[in-house]
């Protein structure tokens, strides 16, 4: 469904065309109005700005709706794995018995790196950031499979398959550098999560012992960050693939954009919050109180979300998981208890919730991974694992996409008009 739009420049009146989603968001499309006005728009942030038509996931966060593919997000928490999501979002179709069957032997059968790879981890100083291993390693790993730099597209579903599973190896062969341990290779009989979590806390000749709900919650926790629209790493997948880079490239700058802390460190943020409150010998309350008056610029980490204006339904879902996990493991811990209290008091204090600050994902999932010994330095890297099969999806809504462009956004130009150079010795 199409209709029109009309606006004014200078007198002139032009019309202009009008998308409308298949759930009824309205977008005006104004690819012509540079050439027929000499206008462009400006719009920081891109906060108003539509950058594409996509079919993957939608987003309404007015009323807390995120659905991948249509499927609302808690059903699919509630029945779905993290695989098979994964199969969802890139394909657009829930997979049959036999085809999630093929998926997932492709996943296996890709799970291991070139062991030539070893000599590309070694090179890293153990101060390295994991997020800035992975990236490098995604990129590297690109380089022993010369089909993916060829963008030979009838290979796409191996690339696919390769990243995602090789993208859990390297998060765990890159926390095992910085801690001094040998890597633990992974297994063909373990479903991916399990998988990951042996890669990351077996020891050589010690499997691991598996407990089924913290597989779960990890794998929940996977789930939950598949996909969620047009965010900054997202965006920059779509941006990067638009040249025609290799799927790698374009998912190794999603990395990039992901390492920043307004966006993939949010979940680390709570974390190092609790830890603030902790020393300072606080339980919460202090530090909510100091929120509420504004005192010293504190922040309350893992409470409200740019997009979601009432509640974050991804948080709904984890927190009961979150509450399944601490009473398995009935671990004491004082940032633990610190968030619960963080929790109690938000959820009762007029303050916060007229103004929705509601605990989001972040604060869950932050508190799941301490709580099952996922290190600090690790949580963006978690997100960026359950966030590739949405990175993955975009990309190749880009390479399908017909009338795909380079994307090249404007500006206004604000420095200074010509000038003319002055020798050296003139200047002051």
């Amino acid at each position: 469904m199409t209709g029109n739009v009309e606006i004014n420049i200078d007198g002139k009146a032009l019309t202009l065309p009008t998308l409308v989603g298949s759930e009824g968001e309205i977008g005006i499309d104004i690819t012509s109005l540079r050439n027929q006005t000499g206008c462009i728009t400006i719009d920081p942030a891109y906060g108003n700005t539509g950058s594409c038509e996509s079919s993957i996931t939608f987003i309404d966060g007015e009323t807390g709706i995120l659905r991948y593919r249509g499927y609302d997000i808690a059903e699919l928490a509630g029945k779905s794995t993290f695989v098979e999501t994964a199969y969802l979002l890139i394909y657009g179709e829930l997979p049959t018995r036999p085809q999630l069957a093929e998926f997932s032997e492709l996943l296996t059968e890709n799970q291991m790196l070139h062991e030539g790879m070893r000599f590309h981890f070694e090179s890293f100083p153990p101060t390295a950031h994991p997020m800035a291993i992975l990236s490098a390693m995604i990129n590297a790993a690109s380089s022993y499979h010369p089909n993916i730099i060829n963008k030979r597209e009838e290979r796409f579903p191996y690339h696919a398959a390769r990243l995602i599973s090789q993208v859990r190896t390297i998060a765990a062969f890159s926390h095992r550098k910085a801690k001094g341990l040998p890597a633990i290779y992974p297994k063909t009989n373990l479903k991916y999560t399990a998988n990951f979590l042996h890669m990351m806390f077996s020891h050589p000749g010690e499997d691991l012992e598996l407990q089924p709900e913290i597989v779960k919650a990890l794998d929940l926790i996977f789930l939950l960050h598949a996909d969620h629209e047009q965010n900054c790493s997202t965006s920059t997948v779509r941006m990067v693939a638009s040249s025609r880079a290799n799927l790698f490239a374009s998912a190794s700058a999603g990395v990039c954009a992901l390492w920043g802390p307004l966006h993939g460190g949010a979940n680390q943020a709570v974390l190092e919050m609790l830890k603030e409150i902790h020393d300072e010998g606080d339980d919460g309350s202090k530090f909510l109180a100091q929120v509420k008056a504004k005192v010293g610029n504190r922040r309350l980490m893992g409470f409200g979300h740019r997009v979601y204006k009432n509640f974050d339904p991804r948080a709904v879902i984890i927190k009961q998981q979150c509450d399944k996990v601490l009473a398995q493991l009935h671990k004491s811990d004082p940032l633990l208890d610190i968030a619960k209290k963080l929790e109690e008091i938000a959820l009762n204090d007029d303050y916060f919730v007229s103004r929705k600050l509601y605990p989001n994902v972040d604060f869950y999932s932050g508190i799941i991974m301490r709580a099952i010994g996922i290190p600090l330095d690790m949580f963006t890297v978690m997100f960026a694992i359950g966030r590739m099969p949405g990175w993955i999806a975009n990309y190749k809504e880009v390479m399908e996409d017909p009338d795909s462009r380079i994307a090249r956004p404007r500006q206004i130009y604000t420095g200074p008009t010509l000038r003319t150079y002055q020798p050296i010795e003139q200047r002051q």
